[in-house]
């Protein structure tokens, strides 16, 4: 969306314009869902988070700065609501994963999004993604995926942008690392499936 464009979404946002909302719905949507999809490695606490990212943007239209980012400022809502979210949760998320383990899986059909990173190269690199911290595939979301600049990314996680360029260096080195050892890893050894 170009940034006139965006503007004016702004602007008629904050005027209360139904079908303003509708246009930065049908935007952003899928890109937002994507992150949070991939961030938390579940679709349902995706698809809640989502749910209360778009009605934070109603809560808060009429109050947005004339000049505000949109993609920026959902994709900062979004992550603030994941970590949240995380920071709420009684039992984390590797002790549930072993549990997880424990109980017999019972056959099921693959999701669309599992249907669609269909390729080996994509269940590669979302397996390696979903091994990485959180903060880790935070950034790499953000700015590889989502393609944010790096300046953008940094406002988003709230950190200055050299950090965020460390991060980013950081985080490329672990996936590349990642994707190397599973290259390595025999053929028949299990991996994470996203749920």
């Amino acid at each position: 969306m170009d940034r006139e464009t965006e503007l004016r979404l702004v602007e008629r946002l904050r005027d209360g314009d139904e079908a303003a909302f509708d246009a930065v719905y049908d935007a952003y949507r899928a890109r937002l869902f994507g992150f949070l999809v991939r961030l938390s490695r579940r679709r349902d606490v995706a698809e809640d988070l989502l749910e209360e990212t778009w009605l934070r943007l109603v809560a808060r239209a009429s109050s947005l700065s004339v000049d505000t980012r949109l993609l920026a400022w959902l994709f900062t809502v979004a992550r603030n609501l994941y970590w949240s979210y995380c920071r709420s949760r009684l039992l984390d998320e590797d002790r549930m994963a072993a549990l997880a383990r424990l109980w017999p899986l019972a056959d099921r059909r693959p999701s669309p999004f599992e249907e669609t990173a269909g390729s080996e190269m994509a269940r590669r690199l979302e397996r390696a993604l979903a091994g990485l911290s959180r903060a880790d595939r935070e950034t790499l979301l953000l700015v590889a995926v989502e393609g944010l600049e790096p300046a953008e990314a940094a406002a988003v996680c709230g950190v200055s942008a050299e950090t965020l360029r460390q991060r980013l260096s950081r985080a490329r080195a672990r996936l590349a690392a990642t994707l190397e050892a599973g290259e390595r890893r025999p053929a028949g050894e299990p991996h994470e499936v996203l749920t």
